[in-house]
């Protein structure tokens, strides 16, 4: 095969397939099958699984984000691809033959990495506290290419309030510049537009469905982009979904039940409380339905009480310690002393105030970097204050839990005889697309 599309979909059911007629038509006379995120199931750690073919206890990719102990310091949704500790795909290609290129348009965890052609949002953070519109592209000039062609990337449409299938046709279109342009051997593309109304709404809202419409004319226009780029030459398409997005009806709060258990502290400053995190004796990074908490010294009392505060505790599925997190592959030194699971029809908050008036400052803005966790709120909008309001409950779909059996992802592929099972899992899709240039994983 000389080109190989690798289009990431997280969101993307079964069902709506039949909802897509030009994803269909792209896939119409391939095949499908189940396609199976490991835990956690969220986007890092699938997207390094995907790339990799390995799993966090490998790779390094425990969650959206890191806390590094040795700083006291949270870093979600900067880190680069030096935090990837394992070959990707480009790596490996380029290892077999340094002709055969690759992209990466919008993964996470891209910016330095092996790709000959890199595209990923890198807001200019100025002094004055204001972003400035940018991204990071390989070659370095390529971003201004871009700017000339399409505009600057729409960053208020990727995230938050404003977050819709603008972000995902800029990324669409930019692709099909730089497919006409270079004609990489393979690429890898991000599209996020299913993630914005099914986490806001529901998986199976009005918005939602909407939403699939949406995604679906911007890749119509995709394949024509693609099929005139490359020129007649084979092109092989395969979409995966990442992740299911679940209905939710309950969220938990592990860094106010820690707070109420005295291991948790708060520094008053005049932006209301912020999390403490170097005094606590435990705090949780959370993580759409799963949570890493951290143990000061990994004092061992501490983590016997923490696993005790959780267990039973409503929306809480599971409470993995040291030795039990080997069950999904994260036995790593990143992880933390605990790790929570929730139940699938719950998710869990980072928030730590019980009142609001004492919510920190960023807490009612788009501000994942602050923010020690994951926040879906920031896609909701109060306009009474003109901020993102501080009620969690407005959340109606999540995801990150273990998959159930009728809650597993799809993956398709333009071509017969390419997935070779019925049930794919992420760390299969590496070695997938290795194969079709005649290398293998471990080359």
């Amino acid at each position: 095969m000389n080109h190989v599309v690798l289009l990431s979909i997280p969101g993307l059911r079964a069902q709506d397939v039949a909802n897509m007629p030009h994803l269909r038509q792209l896939v119409a006379r391939g095949e499908q099958a189940s396609f199976l995120p490991s835990f956690p199931c969220v986007t890092w750690p699938v997207q390094a699984n995907l790339l990799t073919g390995r799993l966090p206890c490998d790779h390094g990719v425990v969650a959206n984000g890191f806390f590094w102990r040795e700083t006291g310091k949270v870093e979600m949704w900067t880190a680069g691809n030096d935090k990837l500790a394992a070959p990707q795909i480009w790596d490996v290609l380029h290892q077999h033959d340094p002709d055969l290129t690759s992209a990466a348009w919008f993964p996470m965890l891209s910016k330095g990495c092996g790709a000959d052609f890199v595209c990923m949002p890198a807001p200019v953070h100025n002094p004055d506290g204001s972003e400035s519109l940018w991204c990071y592209t390989q070659p370095g000039d390529l971003y201004g290419e871009l700017l000339d062609l399409l505009g600057h990337f729409p960053l208020q449409h990727f995230w938050g309030p404003l977050a819709n299938i603008q972000s995902s046709a800029w990324i669409a279109n930019s692709a099909a510049h730089v497919a006409e342009k270079f004609r990489p051997a393979f690429f890898y593309i991000y599209l996020p537009h299913l993630d914005y109304a099914a986490q806001r709404t529901g998986p199976d809202s009005p918005d939602a469905q909407k939403a699939l419409q949406e995604l679906d004319d911007v890749l119509g226009r995709m394949q024509a982009s693609f099929d005139k780029a490359f020129d007649g030459a084979p092109l092989l398409w395969i979409v995966a979904s990442e992740y299911e997005i679940v209905s939710v009806n309950h969220v938990c709060y592990p860094n106010r039940i820690l707070r109420e258990a005295g291991l948790l502290q708060v520094e008053q400053r005049d932006d209301g409380e912020h999390l403490d995190m170097i005094q606590s004796e435990a705090w949780a990074l959370v993580d759409h339905q799963f949570a890493h908490v951290f143990v000061r010294q990994s004092d061992q009392g501490t983590v016997a009480q923490v696993a005790d505060l959780f267990r039973n505790q409503a929306g809480i599925a599971e409470v993995l310690l040291e030795g039990q997190r080997a069950e999904y592959s994260l036995q790593h030194a990143r992880s933390g002393e605990v790790t929570l699971v929730s139940h699938p029809d719950s998710w869990q908050a980072y928030y730590w105030w019980f009142d609001d008036a004492q919510a920190p400052g960023f807490s009612r803005k788009v501000d994942i970097h602050r923010k020690p966790g994951y926040d879906p709120v920031e896609l909701h909008f109060d306009p009474a204050t003109k901020s993102i309001p501080l009620d969690a409950t407005l959340v109606r779909g999540s995801h990150g839990a273990p998959l159930t059996e009728s809650h597993q992802g799809i993956i398709l592929c333009s071509e017969k005889n390419i997935l070779g099972t019925s049930r794919v899992a992420d760390t299969d899709v590496a070695g997938l697309v290795l194969r079709q240039f005649g290398v293998s994983l471990e080359s």
